[in-house]
């Protein structure tokens, strides 16, 4: 029962006896848990709340081996081997976490930005989520590097800049020069700048040596569509009428903003691998299907989980507000809708995964883990804001505490 659960989280459009399949078997495994065996019934309450398909490698191979551990039938070498496999390589993150740690602590983003969120760890774990094996080593840096600073301009977008300041860094970024931009910038928005224009030449940097630096053009881009979609949606929250824009136009807009598209496009950029090459990158900057989706999942998911907290903080609209104005419904029925329309995209990463015949899989798994991260930090709560809760725990697992 359990893994045609399971199972019915790969449906796709059009599959409505697997769509019946999970409304029957998420029916029956909850009816059976009084039934069911401790440690069985940790597994199914696990799995009604994160199915295998929508959650991480990594966290999921630190519970599978704890629970493994307890079967009378395991093999105790095969055991041993995946214990030393998960903590050397946490060793080998540990390692790259502590030299991001010494670039970020030199920016001093806590003093210089106060009101900004601090968040390197969330950041390499965001990475890691995306790709934990040690070949992806520089990959995971460069991907790191450009979150964390993403954070500090979403913040900067968010909750500081007034409108003026919002535009002059808008242009700053679009211009992308340091003499002329500079003076223009309040003084709290200069380290940042200066940080992003360091970074993203670290970035062309290691990317010459492979003579592959054509890549940073869209790595620059999508940092470029990112920064123009802040400044539209500001424009709504400065708008003197406390402008509500339809669902359709907020979606248009905050498609780009949650980062995804950015975030799926900086993913590859430091990928070691013939795979990717031009045609790739034009692929992933086209907006296939598969990264629209992953982006749906990812507005919605924060929106959905921080619309109460944001709305108290008078940030501008949100998906739900914006549906519950345009359809005259209550939050709870925006909510269920908006919560229809992440299944629906899932469905549609689905599809692209099971028959991956534009990109290679290589590339298609980066977006679908982009999508489990989402599932994460946002399933129960915004778990990247209010990090020390779940997530705290999570990470300590995957990157702190070693498997006995």
């Amino acid at each position: 029962m359990l893994s045609f659960y399971e199972a019915a989280h790969l449906r796709v459009h059009g599959e409505d006896i697997l769509e019946q399949a999970l409304v029957f078997t998420s029916s029956h495994l909850k009816s059976m848990m009084p039934t069911l065996s401790d440690s069985f019934r940790e597994q199914v309450m696990h799995a009604l709340n994160r199915s295998i398909r929508t959650s991480l490698p990594r966290v999921e191979t630190r519970r599978i081996i704890s629970i493994y551990q307890n079967y009378d039938t395991r093999d105790k070498v095969l055991l041993e081997f995946a214990k030393l496999d998960f903590n050397l390589l946490q060793k080998v993150h540990k390692k790259e976490l502590t030299s991001i740690t010494r670039w970020w602590k030199d920016l001093d983003f806590v003093t210089k930005c106060p009101f900004a969120r601090d968040r390197l760890v969330e950041s390499y774990f965001w990475a890691l989520s995306v790709y934990f094996e040690p070949k992806y080593a520089i990959a995971r840096r460069m991907l790191t590097k450009v979150i964390a600073l993403a954070t500090i301009i979403d913040d900067i977008y968010d909750t500081y800049g007034t409108y003026d300041e919002l535009r002059c860094f808008t242009d700053a970024i679009e211009s992308w020069n340091t003499d002329s931009a500079i003076d223009q910038l309040p003084s709290y928005m200069r380290p940042c700048y200066l940080a992003i224009l360091d970074v993203y030449t670290e970035m062309e940097e290691e990317l010459a040596k492979k003579g592959e630096t054509y890549r940073l053009y869209y790595a620059k881009n999508e940092l470029k569509k990112l920064t123009r979609a802040y400044f539209d949606e500001a424009k709504w929250y400065h708008h003197s009428d406390s402008y509500v824009p339809t669902f359709e136009e907020y979606m248009k807009v905050s498609l780009v903003s949650s980062g995804y598209m950015m975030v799926a496009t900086n993913s590859l950029v430091g990928i070691e691998d013939n795979l990717i090459n031009k045609n790739i990158m034009d692929w992933v900057t086209k907006e296939p299907i598969v990264v629209q989706a992953s982006s749906v999942i990812a507005r919605l998911m924060d929106d959905i989980a921080g619309h109460e907290f944001e709305q108290e903080k008078g940030h501008e609209p949100s998906a739900v507000e914006c549906y519950m104005k345009q359809n005259g419904t209550s939050k709870q029925e925006a909510v269920l809708e908006l919560q229809k329309l992440v299944s629906d995209a899932w469905k549609d990463v689905n599809k692209q995964c099971l028959c991956p015949t534009e990109v290679p899989m290589l590339i298609l798994v980066r977006v679908l883990n982009l999508a489990r991260v989402i599932d994460l930090l946002y399933k129960d709560g915004d778990g990247f804001t209010h990090s020390t809760t779940q997530l705290k725990d999570i990470i300590t697992s995957v990157l702190v505490d070693p498997i006995p």
